[in-house]
């Protein structure tokens, strides 16, 4: 599968080749983030601290709150890898600081050994110092501490020739069950579908900012169909994982859904399918998943009007209940409740608000029975959605708050607050 990536100078995105002379400046990487994250996790590469001339961790950690990144670049000690984990990070690529002093004091499955490598031999310091070490001998000592390694093929990086698809091979043997990503000179969509075949993902750069590789293409490159005319499946589901329904896509309905970032789909009696162009039902595009046997896609979509469904249901199951549905109502009732109604004056009263949610959390504390619990809990639930209604705060940012607390990894001690500050 493809890993954009985006490297760090300065504040901007940019590209080197051979990880020395700056050939392109791409600019402010948030834009480019909000596109990359469709093909899932990115790779964010702070490049200033890696060469030990400054540090973009403030713009990385912005980064973190659009897309699921895999942090690298100047990362010298596990105290630094851990604050990138805590701070969001799915995982932290250490190069220099590959070492199994370092790695074995963090967790194994958030770790990825960054092996760049001239002809073969690692080097460290940005690029800038040979080891004397042989990339294979690296790989077999450090495979049981990591959970990936990062193989860049620095001659090739950022010149387009080509990857080494005859090395790779070997580098996926070499590296046994640890996951295997490798960047430099990868150019076509032919090489992405040849190293996902051999268990590899492609780290891939500067063909994406160049236009030399379509991100679509990119995306579909490991996609395969069995049918006659070459569908794949698509399963829509929403932010919070559940299926709308089923449609069909092909590289044309892809790239179209890439470049607006919407739900466009392949409908198998009108061609091309924007979803919502007639009925206002339109989707905001958020991502897009391969299914392990890379036979079917998946697009995580926000949904807009009255739903999936062509007979005005959320999903093509019918409508659905839940946290979600229950946000979605109280949206539209902030726009449309009558006055008098009792989530008008909740939106309009944030006394009387602040008041339900102060006794209901107590109640909810207080509760001893099952049918106790259960009630006041909904009760909790019911006005946090209010606060969230009032504030203008998406259901969905709560949960990605809380998936990116759960990848920390330290832990705290969770002492409840002094009572006077716990009711300021």
């Amino acid at each position: 599968m493809i890993v954009p990536s985006i490297d760090l100078m300065q504040g901007q995105a940019v590209q080197l080749v051979g990880g020395r002379e700056k050939v392109l400046d791409a600019g402010d990487p948030r834009p480019i983030a909000e596109q990359f994250r469709l093909a899932g996790e990115i790779a964010v590469v702070d490049l200033d601290a890696a060469l030990g001339r400054g540090s973009n961790a403030g713009l990385i950690r912005e980064l973190l709150r659009i897309a699921p990144c895999r942090v690298g670049g100047g990362i010298r000690a596990a105290e630094a890898a851990r604050a990138w984990l805590d701070a969001g990070a799915t995982q932290v690529v250490l190069g220099t600081a590959a070492v199994r002093e370092v790695l074995a004091a963090l967790p194994r499955e958030r770790v990825v050994a960054a092996l760049d490598a001239v002809e073969g031999e690692v080097v460290v310091d940005g690029w800038r110092t040979r080891t004397g070490r042989d990339v294979f001998d690296a790989m077999q000592d450090l495979r049981d501490l990591v959970d990936g390694f990062l193989v860049t093929f620095v001659e090739r990086e950022g010149r387009l020739q080509g990857s080494d698809l005859a090395r790779a091979e070997k580098l996926r043997a070499a590296a046994g069950d640890v996951r295997l990503t490798v960047a430099g000179g990868i150019a076509t969509v032919d090489e992405v579908a040849a190293l996902d075949r051999l268990g590899i993902d492609a780290q891939v750069g500067m063909a994406l900012y160049t236009g030399r590789l379509d991100l679509a293409d990119a995306i579909a490159a490991p996609l395969t169909s069995d049918r006659p005319d070459g569908l794949w499946p698509t399963v829509v589901a929403d932010e919070r994982g559940a299926a709308l329904g089923l449609a069909w896509s092909n590289r044309e309905s892809l790239r179209a859904a890439v470049r607006e970032r919407a739900g466009v789909y392949h409908s198998r009696t009108r061609g091309l399918w924007h979803k919502g162009a007639t009925s206002g039902a339109t989707q905001e595009l958020l991502r897009i998943d391969l299914d392990c046997d890379r036979d079917a896609l998946r697009f995580t979509v926000r949904q807009h009007g009255s739903g999936f469904c062509h007979r005005g249901t959320r999903t093509c199951w019918g409508d659905m209940g839940g946290l979600g549905t229950l946000a979605r109502r109280l949206e539209e009732r902030r726009r449309a409740a009558p006055d008098g109604s009792y989530t008008r004056r909740l939106l309009d009263d944030p006394v009387l608000l602040r008041s339900k949610l102060v006794e209901e959390a107590r109640e909810l504390a207080l509760a001893g029975t099952h049918d106790e619990v259960v009630g006041e809990a909904a009760d909790v639930l019911y006005f946090t959605l209010a606060a969230l209604t009032k504030a203008g705060v998406p259901l969905e940012e709560v949960e990605a708050e809380l998936d990116r607390r759960s990848l920390r990894v330290t832990r705290r001690r969770g002492d409840a607050k002094p009572a006077e500050e716990s009711s300021s």
